[in-house]
């Protein structure tokens, strides 16, 4: 028997209709690329929203033609997200941060027929216009007065838009309907596309608003340092507006100082982000002797925040909710912030500790680990095994790549992370490293986060990261390398007496090199392929 209810898909669209009718206060302020500051209200996004789906069907887009974006977070890329999705196209945002030789994969795979771009791109544009493909037309984001001298033929966004109605006639899509697309950082390999659905969407940012309710809320008013060109900015651009929430974007500036400045003067409530720039934030509020008014909660995700981070910003009053996910998972999979008998039963020590797991699943979100043989482990805290996922906001497949969707999923229909975890009793995941980050000595695993996140405490160490070298007796063993948190060098025997507080003497680095920053991939994490590749030829001490 079927329940006798309607069935309405569910559309992008909807999102910003719903916040402009219920939440006519929420701003977006942005600093644009311009040099000054733009603010307007949701209301206001939707009327622009609407002029610009106009100019996109005079432009000849139509369903399932991908519109690429390389722009930083601002109002302009946020009203793209809906527009362009709105109309029945893709909104293809691309990372540019990316190599050359990615970025022309990329656009050639999607086949991209229109790209919107931020002022700061136009040279790189000009570079790589011929290898993108063929009758690709570009639109430069900014208004007549600032559209520069080039050999490419812009079109302006402000003047496409300026003229056209804001009232648009949303088509009804079914809820299935193809609606972004965003490519791994492929740091091994041609990077794959992740093809999010409007239904996919709309409940992932449902999801994120159940699981995220204390920092998602009307008066809030959120800072998302996470780049909408990467994974839809963790869903913000469409969890915020269903509750109200302002969006404070701080297109390319993302210094501590420049962070610090900002939230101070639009008293951001509550930052999203990867470690890497909590660490520059974090040095801002050292020297300032103080927060950023108003600043109470910050998301980190992206790669493991050290304990040392969390605690630092815990001891200046400022909650923090680690969290996990992948682009392959729309990308939130799971969240930490504790229970209440966590805040009242556990110790200040042993809240930090659990606030070092990855947190525990969001509502739909499936976790499993297996052992080598694809046999399930128990949730026990002590059982290690390959992660994971299954999903309505989690990827069946890659864009048009059959061979790598195959590989992707097990027999069951699971989707592997590449991540080695464990899952305690009470749900909290603790990612123990990536697969191919494991360090296998004399037969035995050293995992390189645990050994990261120790050494990230002491006050000499500005940033890390551990990696695998060739080992004659033992296969591999690791080697740290540091970037020194101003000009004294931390010692062997210091790093040594630290790491044996908490890990056996069998897990000790071999050595020590210090370099003066770690290589980053195009999504701010250390790249440790490229670190290997460094190192590759390292001879440790005998």
């Amino acid at each position: 028997m079927l329940g006798q209810m309607m069935h309405r898909p569910l559309s992008i669209i909807e999102i910003l209709r719903f916040s402009a009718e219920t939440h006519p206060k929420g701003e977006i302020v942005s600093v644009r690329t311009e040099g000054d500051i733009h603010r307007y209200t949701y209301p206001d996004a939707y009327k622009r929203v609407g002029q610009l789906a106009h100019a996109l069907k005079k432009l000849g887009i139509k369903a399932g033609d991908r519109v690429a974006t390389l722009a930083w977070n601002g109002y302009r890329h946020f009203e793209l997200y809906y527009a362009i999705a709105g109309v029945g196209a893709v909104c293809h945002t691309i990372n540019p941060r990316l190599s050359a030789e990615q970025m022309i994969y990329i656009t050639q795979h999607a086949q991209d027929c229109i790209m919107c771009v931020d002022l700061t791109f136009v040279p790189l544009i000009e570079a790589l216009a011929d290898k993108f493909p063929a009758d690709m037309r570009f639109i430069l984001m900014t208004d007549r007065a600032h559209m520069p001298e080039s050999p490419i033929e812009f079109l302006c966004y402000e003047e496409l838009v300026a003229n056209e109605p804001t009232d648009f006639d949303w088509v009804e899509l079914p809820e299935d309907t193809a609606a972004g697309l965003c490519y791994t950082s492929g740091t091994t390999g041609n990077p794959k596309g992740a093809l999010y659905s409007h239904r996919s969407t709309v409940l992932h940012a449902l999801m994120v608003v159940v699981t995220l309710a204390k920092m998602l809320n009307e008066g809030a008013r959120v800072l998302p340092v996470v780049p909408l060109f990467h994974v839809n900015a963790w869903g913000l651009p469409y969890s915020a507006p269903l509750t109200g929430s302002s969006l404070i974007f701080p297109g390319a500036a993302l210094d501590g100082a420049s962070l610090f400045e900002l939230m101070a003067r639009e008293k951001v409530t509550s930052a999203w982000g990867v470690p890497t720039v909590w660490l520059g934030l974090q040095g801002e509020i050292a020297k300032r002797g103080q927060n950023p008014e108003g600043f109470s909660s910050v998301i980190v995700g992206g790669s493991a925040a050290p304990r040392s981070m969390i605690e630092s910003f815990e001891k200046c009053g400022i909650d923090v909710c680690h969290a996990w996910g992948m682009t392959e998972m729309s990308p939130i999979g799971t969240s930490g912030l504790l229970s209440s008998h966590h805040l009242e039963t556990l110790s200040h020590d042993a809240q930090i500790d659990l606030k070092s797991c990855q947190g525990r699943r969001a509502f739909g979100v499936d976790l499993k680990i297996v052992d080598e043989a694809g046999k399930p482990l128990p949730h026990d805290g002590e059982a290690i095994g390959e992660l994971y996922v299954r999903g309505n906001t989690i990827v069946s497949g890659y864009f048009e790549n059959e061979e790598a969707s195959q590989a992707a999923m097990d027999a069951e229909g699971w989707f592997g992370t590449g991540d080695v975890a464990s899952i305690d009793k009470e749900g909290f995941l603790l990612i123990q490293d990536r697969a191919k980050d494991l360090i296998k000595s004399g037969g035995e695993w050293i995992s390189s986060i645990d050994l990261e996140n120790i050494v990230m405490g002491h006050p000499d160490v500005a940033n890390c990261a551990v990696i695998a070298v060739p080992h004659p007796k033992w296969d591999e063993r690791p080697l740290l390398v540091i970037v020194p948190n101003g000009d004294k060098r931390v010692s062997k025997e210091e790093v040594d007496a630290l790491l044996l507080k908490e890990v056996a003497k069998w897990q000790l680095p071999d050595a020590i090199e210090f370099i003066d920053a770690l290589p980053m991939t195009a999504t701010g994490k250390v790249s440790k392929l490229t670190l290997r590749q460094r190192f590759k030829d390292y001879k440790l001490p005998s």
